[in-house]
C-alpha cells in the first residue's frame, strides 16, 4: 500500500486542528476582492492599445484569476452566504472571466496551430508561395515516392493553411480585444466592480456562517469531481488512437465534439475543488501546491486547448473554395490535434491514478 501524502491544504486533513469556518471564507473572499481591484487599477494604469500592452494583458489575467476564485467560492460555499447576492454575482463574474479570456485564447490557439503546421510540414518556415498541389499526387507517380510526395504536398498546403488560420484567428482575436475593452468600460462591469469593492470589506455571510465548518462543503466539491472522473471512459483514454473522434471532427457538423464535453466538465470541477481547498485552508496555506492536482489540471488544460484547436482547423477546412492542398493540410492538422486530445486524456489518467493511489 502506498504511503499517504499529507497535504496541509487538504480540508479533510485539517481535523487535527481547529475547523476552518466562515470567518476563514470571509478572509479569503476579501483577499480575492482586493486582488480584483488591484488588477483593475493596474489595467487602467497600463492603458490599452489596439492589441493591448503586456502590462494590460497581465492585469486582465489577474482579473480573470480573482473573478474565477470568487465565483467558485460563491458556488461551493453558497449555503454560508446570502443566496440572492450569490445568485446575482456568480453569472456576472463568469461573464467578466469569459469575456477577458477570449483574446488570450485566440492568440494561444493560433500559436499552437501554426507551430503544429511547422512541425508537421517538416519546415522551420512556410514557403513564400504555395500555388498548386505537390507532384506526388499527380497521376502515375511511383509508389516509392509516396511518403516524400505527401510531405511535399503538406508543405505546399501548410503555407496557405497557415495564412488562412492567421487571418481567421487574428480577426477573432481583434474582435475579442475590442469586446473586452467595451465590457470593461460598460455600466455592467462598473456595477460588478462596485460590488467587488464592497466585498473587499464586507462579506455577506449568513447569521450562522461565521462559526460553520467549511470542510463538508469542500468535501462535497471533491466528491462531485470524483463522481465525474469515475464516469469518464478512462479505458478509451489509454488508447493512442480514437478514430471516432477524427470522423466526427471532419464531418460537416459544426457542433462541439460530443466526446469532449465530459472532460471539459471534469476540468471545471477540478478547478472548483482546487479553489475550495484554497478557501478552506486560509491564507497561510495558499502557497502550498498539490502537485498531483496541478498535473491533472495541466493535462485537462492541454485537452481543452487541443480540442479547440482541432475545431478551429476543421472550421477553416470548411471555408468555401480553398485549394485541395490547403484542405489536405488542415485535415492533417485536425488529426494531429485530435491525437493531442488523446494524449492529454492519457496524461490525465496517469496523473489521476497516481493521485488515487497516493491517498489510499
Amino acid at each position: 500500500m502506498a504511503q499517504q501524502h499529507l497535504d496541509p491544504t487538504d480540508p479533510q486533513l485539517g481535523s487535527a486542528g481547529p475547523a476552518p469556518t466562515g470567518d476563514v471564507l470571509a478572509g479569503y473572499l476579501r483577499a480575492q476582492a482586493t486582488e480584483f481591484l488591484r488588477a483593475l487599477r493596474l489595467h487602467r494604469e497600463t492603458g490599452s492599445g489596439a492589441n493591448g500592452s503586456e502590462g494590460s494583458a497581465e492585469a486582465a489575467r489577474a482579473l480573470r484569476r480573482s473573478a474565477r476564485r470568487i465565483s467558485a467560492s460563491l458556488h461551493t460555499f453558497q449555503p454560508l452566504l446570502d443566496t440572492d447576492w450569490c445568485e446575482g454575482m456568480r453569472p456576472e463574474l463568469a461573464w467578466v472571466s469569459g469575456t477577458l479570456a477570449m483574446e488570450h485564447a485566440y492568440t494561444a490557439r493560433l500559436e499552437r496551430l501554426l507551430s503544429a503546421l511547422h512541425r508537421l510540414s517538416g519546415s522551420t518556415a512556410f514557403p513564400a508561395q504555395a500555388t498548386e498541389p505537390a507532384a506526388g499526387h499527380r497521376a502515375g507517380a511511383p509508389a516509392g515516392q509516396t511518403a516524400t510526395q505527401e510531405r511535399g504536398n503538406l508543405t505546399v498546403g501548410a503555407a496557405k493553411a497557415g495564412a488562412l488560420l492567421d487571418r481567421q484567428l487574428t480577426l477573432a482575436r481583434t474582435r475579442a480585444h475590442s469586446t473586452a475593452l467595451q465590457a470593461l468600460g460598460s455600466s455592467r462591469f462598473h456595477a460588478i466592480a462596485d460590488k467587488v469593492a464592497v466585498l473587499a470589506s464586507e462579506v455577506p455571510l449568513t447569521a450562522t456562517a461565521a462559526a460553520a465548518d467549511l470542510r463538508p462543503h469542500a468535501r462535497a466539491a471533491e466528491e462531485r469531481l470524483r463522481d465525474a472522473v469515475a464516469a469518464l471512459p478512462l479505458i478509451t483514454a489509454g488508447s493512442p488512437y480514437n478514430a471516432a473522434a477524427l470522423v466526427h471532427g471532419l464531418s460537416p457538423d459544426t457542433v462541439p465534439h460530443p466526446q469532449d464535453a465530459p472532460w471539459h466538465q471534469v476540468r471545471l470541477l477540478l478547478r472548483l475543488h482546487r479553489y475550495a481547498r484554497e478557501a478552506a485552508c486560509g491564507p497561510q496555506g495558499n502557497t502550498v501546491v498539490d502537485l498531483r492536482l496541478l498535473s491533472a489540471g495541466q493535462a485537462l488544460n492541454r485537452h481543452r486547448d487541443a480540442s479547440e484547436a482541432a475545431a478551429a482547423a476543421a472550421q477553416a477546412a470548411r471555408t468555401p473554395r480553398i485549394a485541395p492542398a490547403t484542405a489536405y493540410a488542415l485535415g492533417v492538422l485536425h488529426a494531429d490535434q485530435r491525437h493531442e486530445v488523446e494524449a492529454a486524456r492519457f496524461a490525465f489518467q496517469q496523473a489521476w491514478q497516481k493521485e488515487a493511489v497516493s491517498t489510499r
